[in-house]
């Protein structure tokens, strides 16, 4: 990893972590979630950053997943989630919160062991640490918060932490909140790490689709104006999801009908929500780490 490599995670990471702020500031219980993505949209470019992704709201069970679209009426409301991604020439921070928006404060106990989650993993993440070092810290404080609380919460078994590359949000490796027998050596690398915390049974279905789509192929189409939204999307996002208010925002044409049919034709993917299966809240807290010479930096605090 090179001195560019490294100052550009560095510089995304602290405008990652200034929107975190921003956001916490922002959010209020009945705020329309599609104001809150627009703030935040135009947060990002007024700091002279990209967007590595659609902001994620997510509300309650959902877990990953939803942005909202140009008309959304839904509020923000109880356990809510926000995912940010931050883009500088490409190299990415990847960094998530969860607020209590509930008048009873129910879920504070669920975010306070997160937050130890996230808090323990600091002190394991070393230079030359072994990938599954993670997920035995991420369990063992489960574990114990559950002895010593008499509480039963458990993590999402199928969500995971991973590799960034440059404009590669998923890059390879996967950094498991379980135990495993991945032995991988964590050096010269940038990693995700997002610990999900539930009441439910910790699995998850795809539900409904979120609003945020990705480019996956380069075929060929006929259509004049769907080709111009396919050339938007490579010139501007490449790989990285996208979501159709940055499109109206840029005046392409005939959106209701073009993305529809782009992903029918797998030109694109849509994502589905990630949703807990038991339909129970869901915590989320992430940050970025960047392990090179010789040290970590936790770009995203």
């Amino acid at each position: 990893m090179n001195k560019h490599e490294i100052e550009s995670y560095i510089k995304a990471g602290q405008i990652a972590s200034e929107i975190k702020k921003f956001a916490r500031n922002l959010v209020k219980p009945g705020m329309k979630l599609i104001d809150i993505a627009i703030a935040i949209d135009d947060k990002i470019e007024e700091m002279g950053a990209e967007t590595a992704f659609p902001v994620n709201l997510c509300i309650d069970e959902i877990a990953a997943h939803f942005t909202p679209e140009i008309g959304c009426e839904e509020v923000a409301k109880g356990l809510f989630t926000i995912d940010i991604g931050i883009a500088i020439d490409g190299y990415i921070a990847d960094t998530a919160m969860t607020i209590d928006l509930t008048e009873d404060n129910r879920h504070k106990e669920m975010i306070n062991l997160n937050e130890t989650i996230m808090k323990n993993l600091f002190e394991v993440i070393k230079p030359g640490i072994e990938v599954n070092k993670i997920g035995n810290s991420v369990q063992d404080t489960v574990q114990e918060w559950n002895k010593e609380n008499n509480t039963q919460f458990s993590t999402i078994k199928s969500l995971s932490g991973h590799q960034l590359g440059q404009h590669i949000i998923h890059a390879g490796l996967t950094v498991s909140n379980n135990r495993t027998d991945n032995k991988t050596i964590l050096d010269n690398i940038a990693i995700a790490v997002e610990p999900f915390v539930t009441t439910g049974i910790g699995d998850i279905y795809e539900g409904n689709l979120g609003g945020i789509y990705a480019l996956i192929s380069e075929a060929q189409v006929r259509d004049n104006d769907s080709r111009k939204v396919i050339q938007f999307i490579k010139d501007n996002y490449k790989t990285r999801p996208f979501c159709s208010r940055w499109l109206e925002k840029a005046g392409l044409p005939r959106l209701k009908f073009i993305l529809p049919n782009l992903v029918k034709q797998d030109i694109l993917h849509h994502y589905p929500l990630l949703i807990e299966k038991s339909k129970a809240p869901v915590s989320q807290i992430e940050n970025t780490f960047v392990i090179a010479e010789g040290k970590v930096r936790v770009t995203t605090i």
